[in-house]
């Protein structure tokens, strides 16, 4: 951090892979498809997944931010799955194009429904603990509309005010008018805030366009760079 802790009023939040995370994700996609008679490895299916988001998400430009609504999120992760199911071989299955739409539409319900994420370990315990010094929380994350019933399903949803959700607002991570929302909706200065998250151009590079210092958190070995390991590390 830039800063001490004790610089800011508030601390905002990403949330996939930063608070929660669906640790099975691969096994879920294997068992769905099995499911339905098509049968990969777990290896092949989560190295796949991995490499579609990569490719489709992490490779989108910066320039020309559009706007973000339910109906674009579904159209964007169909692409993923359908990418998935296509390099998986579905067509050689003699999978009929309705059936590979079909089948992406369910995959996109089950990965936004609460049942599959799990909080990482430090999420309640430094939430409570900010809380509790009197830092003001919020959320600030590219989501489906169903995340607010996620973080309550989690318990945690009470901890946050304003909870920015991309389909809900019209916005997505990076383009920095979503912080500049965030600080509107919040009644908050740039400088009183420290935003977390994992990814770095939503996460550092976004925020720092609205002039909000941000920190890395890195759950994972391929995230690489400066930052940390917990959000315990915040206290």
């Amino acid at each position: 951090m830039k800063k001490s802790l004790s610089a800011y009023k508030a601390v905002y939040f990403d949330v996939g892979d930063t608070l929660l995370t669906i640790p099975a994700a691969r096994v879920i996609l294997q068992q769905h498809l099995a499911a339905r008679s098509f049968h990969r490895g777990e290896e092949q299916v989560g190295e796949l997944f991995t490499e579609a988001f990569r490719l489709l998400y992490y490779g989108k430009q910066l320039e020309n931010f559009e706007a973000c609504s339910p109906e674009s999120d579904r159209i964007f992760w169909m692409k993923v799955y359908h990418y998935i199911l296509q390099k998986l071989g579905v067509e050689s299955e003699n999978w009929t194009e309705e059936q590979i739409h079909a089948c992406c539409h369910e995959l996109y319900d089950l990965f936004t429904s609460p049942e599959h994420y799990t909080l990482f370990e430090d999420v309640e315990e430094t939430l409570a603990e900010l809380q509790n010094r009197g830092y003001r929380l919020g959320i600030i994350s590219n989501f489906a509309p169903t995340l607010k019933a996620i973080l309550e399903h989690k318990g945690i949803l009470h901890y946050f005010e304003p909870v920015l959700v991309s389909t809900e607002v019209g916005l997505e991570k990076p383009d920095p008018a979503i912080f500049r929302l965030a600080l509107e909706l919040g009644g908050l200065a740039a400088e009183d805030v420290l935003y977390v998250g994992d990814h770095d151009r939503n996460d550092i590079w976004a925020p720092a366009q609205a002039g909000i210092d941000a920190v890395k958190i890195k759950r994972y070995d391929y995230h690489d760079g400066d930052g940390i390991h917990s959000l315990r590390e915040l206290l």
